[in-house]
């Protein structure tokens, strides 16, 4: 009886299990399948049929020795380690600043909060790409109102305009699971500190934020993997700005040249699985590190 409710709540799951399987896992493994691969010309390249040469992992040998793939990774790893604690500081902020706030309060500016969160990536690029902008954007005429001169796209500015725009798109996505772990905190504990004479700092540093930190390991590995990712913004900045922002400014932009754009599909699926492989990684050392913390 119990084996027969079992395998009931198990046939739930097939519809997210055959989802799963065909939209990530059978992608991956094409992906590594091809990598395995690559297409050579037969006579001498003038126009010959091309054929596929098993080569193991040469392909991989070749993307860790890219100067601009491996550079491209260090350049958004430093940049991570910038963006994602600024981000999840704000976000703790806000998360902290709403759970002392009255209920309803709170509820209303959670919905503000969220409203970035809830515009597409690619028109919040759009909408920040022309707030920048020096012809039609505001922010250079107020700069020049305040006697200061920035330009958004110069090489020193392309990255802190880019974690702007990027801060300001997750921070309230980050906030809601700091808040929601907030709640779960049980009241007693800041009455009881209240009594103690504990201040509200006091109660946020020593009970708030102990309490959370599971939450923050949480949206601290997400952030990690959205980063990685990042193409959609470098992208959109190389249309306005291509002497800033070339086509190997991030990990992803390689790749989809590679595919896309030099038809080199299986270097291109290699760097897709060394990308992954690097993730996993950061992720995992991450959450180690992290970890001991939180238990």
């Amino acid at each position: 009886m119990i084996r027969s409710q079992c395998w009931k709540g198990a046939a739930f799951t097939v519809p997210f299990q055959l989802g799963f399987a065909f939209l990530y896992l059978v992608p991956i493994g094409y992906a590594a399948y091809q990598s395995l691969f690559k297409e050579q010309q037969s006579g001498l390249g003038l126009g010959g049929a091309a054929t596929e040469k098993f080569v193991g992992l040469e392909n991989y040998q070749q993307g860790l020795s890219d100067g601009a793939f491996m550079g491209s990774v260090l350049r958004v790893f430093l940049f991570a380690c910038v963006q994602i604690p600024v981000m999840l500081a704000l976000s703790l902020l806000f998360a902290l600043l709403l759970d002392a706030a009255t209920a309803r309060a709170a509820n209303r500016f959670r919905i503000l909060l969220l409203i970035p969160y809830m515009i597409p990536g690619v028109v919040a690029a759009i909408v920040w790409i022309n707030l920048y902008s020096p012809e039609v954007g505001p922010l250079t005429s107020l700069g020049r109102f305040l006697g200061l001169s920035w330009d958004f796209f110069a090489p020193s500015m392309v990255w802190p305009s880019i974690g702007n725009l990027l801060t300001w798109h997750g921070i309230g996505y980050n906030m809601v699971i700091i808040y929601t772990a907030l709640q779960a905190v049980p009241r007693e504990l800041f009455e009881a500190a209240r009594l103690d004479g504990a201040s509200e700092l006091r109660i946020a540093r020593s009970i708030k934020i102990p309490h959370v930190r599971g939450a923050l390991v949480l949206t601290g590995l997400l952030s990690i993997i959205q980063m990685l990712q990042l193409f959609n913004e470098p992208a959109l900045f190389r249309n306005v700005t291509p002497q800033t922002v070339d086509d190997a400014f991030t990990p992803i932009m390689i790749i989809y040249n590679q595919a896309f754009n030099a038809s080199n599909y299986h270097y291109a699926a290699a760097l897709s699985v060394l990308l992954a492989l690097i993730l996993g990684l950061a992720s995992f050392l991450f959450y180690r590190l992290t970890s001991k913390e939180v238990d």
